[in-house]
């Protein structure tokens, strides 16, 4: 019976493969690990993008409403108590690329001051995020945060990088039209609204050493603008 120990050679050699073999484990982990955070880091800004697209629709969807056909109905978006210069104007009082105030009577009651009847959504280009405000009760954050705030920003609002308008409108033949803050008067001819947030994660993705972009529209048909009131 030939009986030996292990030679220093095959320890080495043995040491060797079981570092190697143990490097590859690790790197396969970490691997894992960092796409798992990158998922999960790109699950939580589609988790607030698409319920703010969704509620922005949805409110913007419901602009002129005035079930009771009540005439002077309509408020000045900076100062709610103030009737609007210009009634024609109904449910959409400011429309640009960058700001939008739509006002419905969800009470059917004739005036205009239950909660939530007076929006207001506004893209803070220099911040990177964008503030609801209802019954010019003050801008609140919406989408993203104010870097003043000190609390943490799960996104930052990019469409100003991008180039991408968050609002563009449309007339009832589909054009695009262009109202602006100079130039308001082709509000009454709006018959849709595009939507369009494009977002990017503020801390970096471990996998690419970029922030991640997420880029999500929908369309709002004002059906109740279209309507003489």
């Amino acid at each position: 019976m030939n009986e030996r120990g292990v030679t220093l050679v095959e320890m080495i050699i043995t040491l060797g493969v079981t570092v190697i073999l143990m490097g590859a484990v690790y790197m396969a982990i970490n691997a894992v690990q960092s796409h798992s955070t990158g998922i999960e880091r790109k699950v939580t800004a589609q988790q607030d993008v698409k319920p703010a697209l969704d509620i922005m629709a949805l409110e913007i969807g419901m602009a002129s409403y005035n079930p009771t056909a009540a005439t002077g109905l309509w408020r000045s978006p900076t100062a709610c108590t103030a009737a609007a210069t210009n009634q024609e104007y109904k449910g959409i009082q400011e429309a640009t690329t960058t700001t939008i105030a739509v006002e419905m009577d969800l009470n059917d009651d004739g005036v205009l001051t239950g909660a939530n009847e007076i929006i207001r959504y506004r893209y803070d280009t220099a911040n990177s995020y964008v503030t609801r405000e209802t019954n010019c009760g003050g801008q609140q954050p919406f989408l993203g945060d104010d870097p003043a705030s000190g609390r943490p920003r799960t996104v930052l609002v990019i469409n100003n990088a991008l180039n991408i308008p968050v609002f563009r409108y449309f007339d009832g033949q589909g054009t695009e039209i262009f109202p602006t803050a100079a130039d308001q008067t082709m509000i009454p001819n709006i018959r849709r609204i595009d939507i369009t947030l494009a977002v990017e994660t503020e801390e970096v993705d471990p996998t690419t050493n970029q922030r991640r972009r997420l880029i999500y529209s929908t369309s709002a048909l004002v059906r109740n603008h279209a309507i003489g009131q």
